[in-house]
C-alpha cells in the first residue's frame, strides 16, 4: 500500500467537521485509503459500499433508517450513486455535529448534484484523491512548493535521468497501472477502465444513451493537453454541435478524468486569453489515449514537450492538495503569443510563474512570458522559474531561475 499524502488533511479535518467527503476518478484508490484510515486509528467506524446492490436498494429505500442502523461514524463509498442520502446526512448532523462524523466518497463530482452543495454547506470538508504522484509512489517528501514562496528559498542542483522521467510519464499514477509490468499489459487495463467508465458511469450520470461520440471526443481533448480549448473547432471535428461538446466535455470533468487551469488575467480587456487550458488527470491514460509509447517519447524530446507539461502540472496541482499554503493555480497567456504555463497565486494576490521545459538546456528566451507576466503584475510578482530537465540550478536575474525538474520529487 502507498501512504497518501491528503491523509493527515483529512485527519485534522475529522476532528472539527462531521462530513468529509473524499472524491476522484474511480480507480484512484480512495477504498483503499479510507480503509487505511480505520487501520491508523484515524477513524472508527463502518465501511459500506453502494456498487454493493443490496447496500445499494437499502439506501434507496429509507435513508435515514440506512445511516441510523450504521451509528455515528460511517464511511459510505460511491455517495454519488443515492444522492438522497445528503438530506438524511444533513438532519442526522444538525441533530448530533459533535458526534457524527460520515467520510464520503464520490468518483463523480455530487458537488454539482441540485441542493447537494446548499444542504451541506458548512458542515463538508472537500478533498480530491488524485492518481499517485511521484512521492507518493517512492515515498518521498517533497519541499518544491515550499521552497518556491520562501523569499529566500533554495533549489538544489539535480540530476534526474530523461529516461526515467519517459518512464514515469508513461506509467502514470493510477495504483492498478502502476502494478503492471509491461507497458502492453497497462494499455489493457487503460482501455477496459475507460469503457467502464465512459460507458457506465457517465451514462449514468447523464441517464442518457447517445454517447457514443465521447471516446473521439476524448481522443480530441488528449491531442490538445496543454492548450486552451476552441470549443467549436472540437465539436466540428467530432461532428457534434457546440452545445453537445460542451455537455460531454463537463460530463468527463464530472467524473474527473480533465482538470481545468483557469486563465489568470490582469483588470484589462481585450489582450488576455480567458479560456482555461485542459489536461488529462494521469499521463499514462493520456500515453494510451494518443498510442504514444516510451520508446518513441524517448525518440522525440519536443513531441515529448506536451506530455511533460501534463506530467509536471499534474504533480503540481497533487502536491496542492495536500499543503496548506492556499496556492490557487492558473495560466497566462496573451493573444500575442506571451504566456506561462503554470501561475500560482496565494492570498495577498502575490504571484509565482512556472515555465514547464522537456529539454535539456535553458536560454535567456524561455523566460520571455515568465518577464511578461513580471511586468504585467508589478510588486505582486515574487518569482519566475522554467522547470527543466537539466541538473543545475541556473540563475537568470534576481527574481527568475532554471530548476531541475527533479525538485519537484
Amino acid at each position: 500500500m502507498y501512504q497518501r499524502y491528503i491523509a493527515a488533511a483529512v485527519a485534522e479535518a475529522l476532528t472539527d467537521t462531521p462530513v468529509i467527503l473524499v472524491n476522484g476518478a474511480r480507480q484512484t484508490g480512495k477504498s483503499t485509503f479510507c480503509h487505511q484510515l480505520t487501520v491508523s486509528g484515524a477513524f472508527s467506524g463502518q465501511m459500506v459500499t453502494l456498487d454493493d446492490p443490496t447496500v445499494l436498494n437499502a439506501a434507496q429505500t429509507d435513508p435515514t433508517g440506512f445511516l441510523l442502523d450504521l451509528g455515528n461514524h460511517i464511511i459510505i463509498d460511491e455517495i454519488q450513486r443515492v444522492p438522497e442520502l445528503f438530506l438524511s446526512i444533513k438532519k442526522l448532523v444538525d441533530e448530533n455535529r459533535k458526534e457524527r462524523r460520515y467520510i464520503l466518497t464520490g468518483s463523480s463530482d455530487v458537488m454539482i448534484l441540485p441542493k447537494v452543495a446548499d444542504s451541506l454547506a458548512g458542515r463538508i470538508e472537500i478533498h480530491k484523491l488524485w492518481p499517485l504522484s511521484q512521492t507518493e509512489l517512492s515515498g518521498s517528501t517533497s519541499t518544491f512548493l515550499q521552497t518556491l514562496v520562501q523569499p529566500d528559498g533554495r533549489y538544489e542542483s539535480r540530476k534526474t535521468k530523461w529516461e526515467h522521467i519517459v518512464q514515469s510519464i508513461k506509467t502514470g499514477g493510477y495504483p492498478e497501472a502502476v502494478l503492471r509490468s509491461t507497458e502492453t499489459r497497462r494499455d489493457r487495463w487503460f482501455e477496459s477502465y475507460l469503457t467502464a467508465v465512459l460507458q457506465k458511469d457517465i451514462r449514468e450520470l447523464s441517464n442518457i444513451e447517445g454517447l457514443v461520440q465521447l471516446p473521439n471526443i476524448l481522443h480530441l481533448l488528449a491531442t490538445r493537453a496543454g492548450s486552451t480549448i476552441n470549443f467549436s473547432d472540437i465539436a466540428r471535428l467530432a461532428g457534434v454541435k457546440n452545445t453537445t461538446f460542451q455537455r460531454y466535455m463537463a460530463l468527463l470533468e464530472h467524473v474527473f478524468l480533465l482538470a481545468k487551469l483557469p486563465a489568470w488575467t490582469p483588470n484589462a480587456e481585450g489582450q488576455f486569453v480567458k479560456s482555461p487550458k485542459v489536461f488529462l488527470n494521469d499521463t499514462g491514460l493520456l500515453c494510451h489515449l494518443m498510442g504514444e509509447s516510451a520508446e518513441s517519447l524517448l525518440r522525440n524530446r519536443t513531441t515529448a514537450g506536451l506530455f511533460f507539461e501534463n506530467f509536471v502540472t499534474l504533480e503540481i496541482l497533487k502536491q496542492l492538495s495536500w499543503n496548506d499554503l492556499s496556492l490557487k493555480a492558473y495560466h497566462f497567456s496573451m493573444h500575442s503569443g506571451a504566456e506561462v504555463d503554470l501561475v500560482l497565486e496565494d492570498r495577498k494576490k502575490q504571484l509565482y510563474g512556472i515555465e514547464i521545459k522537456s529539454k535539456a538546456s535553458v536560454t535567456i528566451d524561455d523566460f520571455k512570458g515568465l518577464k511578461r507576466l513580471a511586468a504585467l503584475a508589478g510588486k505582486k510578482f515574487q518569482k519566475g522559474i522554467v522547470l527543466y530537465t537539466g541538473d543545475q540550478v541556473i540563475s537568470f536575474g534576481d527574481a527568475f531561475k532554471a530548476v531541475p525538474a527533479g525538485n519537484l520529487w
